[in-house]
C-alpha cells in the first residue's frame, strides 16, 4: 500500500522524468513527501508563471514531457500563462494542480477552481483524477497525449484526498515502441511535385525536431539544391551559415525574404502550421487565395486543411519526412541560381544598420555570435530588442534558441535556468528587454538555490519599446502607459549574490561578458541603450 503522492512519483520515475519544476503548496504535500525519497530532483521556483515556463523549456530541450507541479487556484491561474506557451509551442509538458478534497466540490471552497473549463482552450487534455488506484493510469495517459501528433501541454488535477489516500496499484509500464510507416514513397511523390516548380521554398518548424532531423534537413537541401527558410523562432534547425539558409520568418521578417515567399511558385512546409507570424498576418499567404502549390507535412492530421488548402499533404512528424526525403537521389531540376540570390538576400540583412546611441545592440549581438561557443544556447521572451538577436545572431547548432512563438513576456529567464540546469556545461545567454525581465526576475533565487548560472543581457530603454513603437505608427506623439521606472539590474544580481554590471559603451561589452562567465554565477549585464532606437529599422524621430 502506497499513499497517493509516491504513486504519482513512482511513475513520474518510471517515465524517465529527472527534474520536475514547482511552487509548493498543502494542496500536493503528498506528492513533496513522495519526492522526499526519489531521485528526481525538485526545482522550487518563486512563481507559478516560471515554474510552468521552465518546465515548457525543458521540454523543448528534451522532446520529452517537462514537468510542473503548483498548487490550486491562483497557482493554477499563474501558471496558465507556461501552458499558453507549450500549446502555442507545440511543446510537450504535463502540468499537475493541486485541487480541493472531492467531498468539498461545487462548494466554491477555498481556491476551488473547474479546471476542465479554465484550461479546456489551452491544453491538449484536461482531467482529474478520482481514484488513488489509477494515479498510474491517467500519468501515463498523460505523457502520451503530451507526446502525440502535435505535442503538446495537459493538465492534471489532484485532489487532495487523492493524493492522501492509499491503494495497492500497480506501477504503469513504459510506453509501446510506435513503428513509422515507410515513408519513402510519400517523399518521392512529393519531390516529384516539387520538381516542376521554377521558384520552390521550402519552411521548417514545428515540434519534434533533433540533431540528426537538422543534419538531414542540410543534406536534403544541399542534394536538391534547395533553399530553406526557417519558422518563427526556429532559426536553431539549420546551420544559419549554410549556403541553402535563407534567412527566417520573424516578426520583424526580412522584406526581400517576404517578397520570395510571396513569389514562389511552390512551398513545401515540413513541420510548421504556416501561422500568423510567419505569413506576415496570412499575407505573404492567404488561405482563400490558391496562387501557389503548397505541399504540406505536419504529424498532426487535424492541421492538415485547417487553414491551408494544400496539393499533396502528409501526416508525419518532420524528422522521420525529412529523413526520408534526404535518401532521395538528386530530382534533375536547377534551382541554383535562385537558392543563391536567396541567400544573398539574407547576408545583406546581417549588414548591420546602425541605430543611435552609445551601446549599438547591432554590436553587441554581432559580437555574440561571433564569440560564443558554437553549442551556446541563447534564450528570450518578448520585445522589440529580440529583432537584433533574431536578425544579427547567427544561430550555428540544433537546440541553441529557446524563444516563445506565442510571444510571452518573461519567458527568456526561466527558461535559461532550465537551460543551464539541463546542459550545466554550456554557455546559456538570455536577452531581455527591462520590461520582459521584470516579469520574471524573482527567479533569481531559483537559479542560485539550484546552482543555475546562465548570463542575462538586459536592454535597458526604459519603456515598453514593443508597444510604444505600434504608439508611433497609430497615435504618433501620444505616449500613454509605455515608460518605465526600473531598478539598477546590475546591483540587483548583485543583492541576490549574483554577478552584475553595467554596460554604457558597446566597446565595453566584450570584457563585462567576460567578466561575468568568470564568475560562475548568475550575471546581469545591464546595457543603457538609446530610447530612440524602436527597432532595427525604426528610430524615434
Amino acid at each position: 500500500m502506497r499513499h497517493g503522492g509516491r504513486i504519482l512519483v513512482e511513475q513520474l520515475s518510471r517515465l524517465g522524468v529527472e527534474r520536475v519544476f514547482s511552487v509548493p503548496g498543502e494542496s500536493f504535500l503528498a506528492v513533496l513527501d513522495g519526492l522526499h525519497d526519489s531521485a528526481i530532483a525538485n526545482v522550487v521556483c518563486r512563481h507559478e508563471g516560471g515554474a510552468a515556463m521552465m518546465a515548457e523549456a525543458h521540454g523543448k530541450l528534451t522532446g520529452r514531457p517537462g514537468v510542473a507541479f503548483v498548487t490550486r487556484g491562483p497557482g493554477a491561474t499563474n501558471a496558465s500563462a507556461g501552458v499558453h506557451v507549450a500549446r502555442q509551442d507545440s511543446t510537450p509538458m504535463v502540468l499537475f494542480v493541486g485541487q480541493i478534497a472531492r467531498g468539498d466540490r461545487d462548494r466554491e471552497a477555498f481556491q476551488e477552481v473547474d479546471y476542465r473549463a479554465m484550461f479546456g482552450g489551452l491544453a491538449k487534455w484536461v482531467a482529474e483524477i478520482d481514484d488513488t488506484a489509477r494515479i498510474p493510469e491517467y500519468v501515463g495517459r498523460a505523457f502520451e497525449v503530451a507526446m502525440s501528433g502535435r505535442p503538446g501541454p495537459v493538465v492534471l488535477a489532484l485532489p487532495e484526498d487523492v493524493l492522501s489516500g492509499h491503494a495497492e496499484t500497480p506501477d504503469l509500464g513504459p510506453a509501446p515502441e510506435r513503428l513509422a510507416p515507410d515513408l519513402s514513397r510519400v517523399a518521392a511523390r512529393i519531390m516529384a511535385r516539387l520538381a516542376r516548380a521554377e521558384r520552390p521554398l521550402v519552411v521548417v518548424g514545428g515540434p519534434h525536431w533533433s540533431q540528426a532531423a537538422a543534419a538531414d534537413l542540410a543534406r536534403f537541401a544541399e542534394t536538391q539544391g534547395l533553399p530553406v527558410a526557417a519558422g518563427f523562432r526556429r532559426q536553431d534547425y539549420m546551420d544559419n551559415r549554410h549556403s541553402h539558409y535563407v534567412g527566417d520568418l520573424n516578426v520583424g521578417v526580412n522584406p526581400r525574404l517576404a517578397e520570395r515567399v510571396r513569389t514562389a511558385d511552390a512551398i513545401l512546409a515540413i513541420g510548421t502550421r504556416l501561422g500568423d507570424i510567419e505569413t506576415q498576418g496570412y499575407t505573404l499567404l492567404k488561405p482563400a487565395v490558391d496562387d501557389k502549390t503548397l505541399l504540406h507535412v505536419h504529424a498532426d492530421p487535424d492541421e492538415i486543411g485547417r487553414v491551408w488548402r494544400s496539393e499533396l499533404a502528409a501526416v508525419a512528424p518532420a524528422p522521420a519526412m525529412i529523413s526520408a526525403m534526404a535518401a532521395l537521389d538528386p530530382c534533375g531540376a536547377d534551382w541554383s541560381g535562385w537558392t543563391r540570390d536567396a541567400r544573398a538576400d539574407y547576408e545583406g540583412w546581417l549588414v548591420p544598420k546602425e541605430t543611435p546611441g552609445a551601446v549599438k545592440l547591432e554590436r553587441v549581438i554581432g559580437w555574440l555570435s561571433e564569440n560564443l561557443p558554437e553549442d551556446a544556447i541563447l534564450t528570450n521572451g518578448a520585445g522589440n530588442y529580440a529583432g537584433w538577436l533574431h536578425r544579427y545572431f547567427r544561430f550555428k547548432g540544433f537546440r541553441t534558441q529557446l524563444a516563445p512563438t506565442s510571444g510571452s513576456m518573461g519567458y527568456g529567464f526561466p527558461a535559461a535556468i532550465a537551460a543551464a540546469l539541463a546542459h550545466p556545461g554550456r554557455a546559456v545567454v538570455c536577452l531581455a528587454g527591462d520590461g520582459c525581465f521584470q516579469m520574471t526576475l524573482n527567479e533569481m533565487s531559483t537559479a542560485l538555490q539550484h546552482g543555475a548560472a546562465p548570463i542575462v543581457i538586459v536592454v535597458n530603454n526604459g519603456r515598453y519599446g514593443t508597444i510604444r513603437m505600434h504608439q508611433e505608427r497609430h497615435f504618433p506623439g501620444r505616449v500613454s502607459g509605455t515608460a518605465l521606472a526600473n531598478p539598477d539590474f546590475a546591483e540587483f544580481a548583485r543583492a541576490y549574490g549574483g554577478h552584475g554590471e553595467v554596460v554604457e559603451c558597446d566597446s565595453d561589452f566584450p570584457a563585462a561578458f567576460g567578466r561575468a562567465r568568470e564568475s560562475g554565477r548568475p550575471a546581469v549585464i545591464e546595457l543603457r541603450v538609446d530610447p530612440a532606437a524602436l527597432s532595427t529599422g525604426q528610430v524615434l524621430g
